[in-house]
């Protein structure tokens, strides 16, 4: 009966290691909700992207197809007068890029969470504690029946 008592510090070890690796260790629930918020962010920003290139590729065609959308194109970036027309010469890059919205960069951050070296060494610690305190009960109970 005497070595169960002792077991129980090995039992602590396992069981403050599987809680901790299960909660806060690298791939615990901590970690994996922090992905999944990371995923949705993801998810945001793919969508704004192909917002926007909606929007530019309506633009473009917008530019290609339709004459007065390419006058009024010209006049906002200083091209032409009111009474001048525009031809299209295709193959010629335009001298004045338009400055177009494309979208922002989302750098993802690594997930926060305790490393496993770190649980494993808290884990032997609480087991050896445990451990530590029994065998002190133990003396101390010796002593006290003699």
């Amino acid at each position: 009966m005497r070595v169960f008592k002792y077991l129980f510090g090995i039992w602590a070890a396992i069981a403050v290691y599987t809680l901790f690796s299960m909660f806060a260790g690298p791939k615990g629930l901590s970690a994996y909700n922090y992905l999944l918020s990371e995923k949705e962010q993801q998810w945001s920003n793919i969508s704004e992207l192909g917002m926007i290139n909606e929007e530019l590729e309506r633009t473009k065609n917008n530019l290609l197809y339709d004459h007065d959308t390419l006058l009024v194109h010209a006049r906002q970036m200083g091209y032409g007068y009111e009474n001048e027309r525009f031809i299209r010469i295709v193959g010629l890059s335009n001298i004045k890029p338009v400055p177009a919205k494309v979208g922002n960069i989302y750098l993802t951050q690594k997930p926060d969470f305790v490393a496993d070296k770190t649980i494993k060494i808290t884990a032997l610690c609480i087991g050896f504690l445990l451990f530590a305190f029994l065998l002190m009960l133990e003396v101390i109970e010796r002593r006290s029946k003699e």
